[in-house]
């Protein structure tokens, strides 16, 4: 039996349980883009596949609909991969494992995958349906959204007509979004050197934070587990001396890390002070955190003696230093839009190897020039210490539009249809609107969906 069988629209349900049964974060899309693909092909609907796996299909105008504008519908393919610290899913060949409770439907252990499931359903459900009267509907299904926008960045537009689309990557029902945020990926590299020894090695973790969507959730001040180990470890190096082996945190820059583990290497005789001074900053950061964070967990391992190799010293602090003066988190408000976040970054991984100490991040502004300057001040800091940066991914942001005919028209239907009034937002999250707007020009846009909790998360629920 079908978990998600008779839950209606029934169609909608069936399509967003048949692509759960296929992998298909970022960077691994051909197998749901074929799947796509092949049931426009079977609806004997134009339809094509482009090198960058984005998939579009046409279905035309039902008859007495054949003057009217077109209409766009847009979403992406891929979604956010992450899953609990004691899952065991492959994300590169299991399904999803769906399930319901209440209201809400999950994913056991791992992110859902509503984002954006939800309109690749949506497309499909509504391509097969002949009950319905429409215009020419061009139906876009991008790829790679949630790694930067590859797929909408490498789209060609020119085969299309309509200038007016829905975007279907909100997350909120009754709330239409009218602008949003622009971004860019920055990861910063900080050369190493390192010195083999035998020792004592411990391990540091810091679990149980709650995390989210870095443009959802940033202004909600949850704990950054990779900041607040970056402020563990300079704390812990004020009163013991240690060797940093390594630190490791995050699985994806746009998702705010649960998890962050150093890896250290200490006199045997100072384990004790180090487990001591540990529970201490557990605490700080329980008091600190409380009401926000209600499973933060700070704990040590107990020391084995190995071969290993930590970092060179004068490498160690620079390290360490680096991790602390990162910003993170909201930068600025909006002035113009009460309550909307202007700016914010979020480290949100954190790797090492042999050679060198990689941070990730994800900035947004709907500024331009303010999103760059954070960027110049990332960058700044990390050739100071004799590293280098990388950047990829520059969004532009979706410029709100006074007068849309879309929009009212959403708004009245919403209202025929609910009785009351829907809610008009920007949003801090990016969007792929920005993009289509400057392939297409006077293209008026509105982005909505079903309301999805706790995104990029194993706690995500539609």
């Amino acid at each position: 039996m079908r978990v998600l069988e008779g839950l209606k629209p029934e169609r909608f349900f069936y399509y967003f349980e048949e692509i759960s049964k296929i992998p298909h974060g970022s960077y691994n899309t051909d197998a749901i883009s074929d799947y796509c693909l092949k049931v426009g092909q079977s609806l004997g609907l134009e339809c094509w596949k482009d090198e960058f796996n984005n998939v579009t299909i046409i279905k035309e105008a039902t008859t007495g609909y054949e003057q009217a504008p077109a209409l766009i519908i847009q979403g992406h393919l891929d979604m956010v991969n992450e899953k609990t610290p004691d899952s065991d899913h492959d994300f590169e060949k299991d399904p999803l494992k769906l399930r319901i409770e209440g209201d809400w439907i999950h994913a056991t252990g791992t992110t859902l995958g509503a984002d954006d499931g939800v309109a690749v359903a949506y497309v499909l459900a509504l391509l097969e349906d002949k009950s319905i009267a429409h215009p020419r509907l061009e139906c876009i299904l991008t790829s790679d959204e949630e790694a930067g926008m590859d797929g909408a960045f490498g789209y060609d537009a020119s085969r299309l007509t309509g200038k007016r689309m829905l975007n279907l990557d909100s997350d909120s029902e009754g709330i239409f979004l009218t602008s949003c945020a622009g971004g860019i990926r920055y990861q910063l590299l900080l050369p190493l050197r390192r010195i083999e020894s035998a020792g004592s090695v411990v391990k540091l973790s810091l679990t149980g934070l709650m995390g989210g969507h870095s443009g959802v959730e940033i202004d909600k001040y949850r704990g950054n587990s990779n900041i607040l180990m970056g402020y563990v470890l300079n704390r812990l190096s004020e009163s013991i001396m240690f060797g940093l082996i390594s630190v490791e945190g995050g699985l994806k820059d746009n998702a705010i890390p649960r998890d962050a583990f150093a890896t250290l290497m200490i006199d045997s005789e100072e384990f004790e002070a180090l487990k001591g001074r540990v529970a201490e900053l557990e605490s700080e950061l329980q008091k600190d955190f409380a009401g926000i964070e209600e499973n933060i967990c700070l704990s040590v391992s107990e020391p084995k003696e190995q071969e290993v190799a930590f970092i060179y010293p004068d490498d160690q602090k620079k390290a360490l230093f680096l991790l602390m003066q990162v910003p993170n988190g909201v930068q600025a408000m909006s002035m113009n839009i009460p309550g909307l976040v202007e700016t914010s970054l979020n480290l949100g991984v954190v790797e090492t190897t042999n050679e060198q100490l990689s941070l990730a991040f994800a900035l947004r502004s709907s500024v331009e020039s303010r999103k760059h300057a954070l960027g110049a001040k990332l960058a700044n800091l990390i050739t100071f210490l004799g590293g280098t940066y990388e950047t990829v991914g520059d969004y532009p942001g979706w410029a709100y539009c006074p007068n849309s005919e879309l929009r009212e028209m959403m708004a009245e239907v919403y209202r025929d249809m609910y009785g009351k009034e829907p809610v008009i937002q920007a949003v801090h999250a990016g969007l792929e609107c920005g993009l289509f707007s400057e392939k297409i020009p006077c293209l008026d846009i509105i982005s909505t969906g079903p309301t999805a909790l706790d995104i990029h998360t194993p706690d995500e629920r539609m």
